[in-house]
């Protein structure tokens, strides 16, 4: 099924509507990208990982590829160490029980929206954004060559 919408230029554009049940055996998956704001008065960032979430999936996972040489350029007195450790934690905070700490009892829904929670910290996450996957996993590698490394 699809939508045809006539733009205000004159330019005809088709949007495909997938209903439930129709999305091809894949699900919808929500992901955000971690960046890394060294000095936050400044605003500047480098992209440094990739949360994923897919509910029907009960998935919640994270990504990450710091690239020290990026970051440096940014603040060459930046704490890299401390940023691996936030960013460690992000990762363990998706991991579940035994990584998770005290978040290990909340569903992967509510470890993820706490995760994307905006925070003026050196490890920010982005904009949620959403799309359709059978793989959740190997999604959140591919979001993360595609957008971070």
């Amino acid at each position: 099924m699809s939508e045809r919408h006539i733009h205000m230029a004159g330019s005809v554009v088709e949007r495909h509507i997938i209903k439930g049940g129709q999305g091809g055996g894949r699900d919808v998956f929500e992901y955000v990208l971690l960046r890394v704001v060294p000095r936050v008065e400044r605003g500047e960032c480098i992209n440094a990982g990739v949360l994923v979430y897919c509910r029907a999936k009960g998935y919640v996972g994270a990504r990450v590829h710091l690239d020290e040489a990026r970051l440096l350029a940014l603040d060459p007195r930046a704490d890299v160490a401390g940023i691996r450790a936030a960013l460690a934690a992000v990762e363990g905070v998706c991991g579940g029980p035994g990584t998770a700490g005290q978040a290990a009892g909340d569903d992967a829904g509510r470890r993820f929206r706490w995760l994307v929670a905006p925070r003026s910290t050196v490890v920010q996450p982005g904009p949620v954004h959403t799309g359709l996957t059978a793989d959740p996993a190997a999604e959140a590698e591919r979001l993360l060559d595609l957008l971070v490394r």
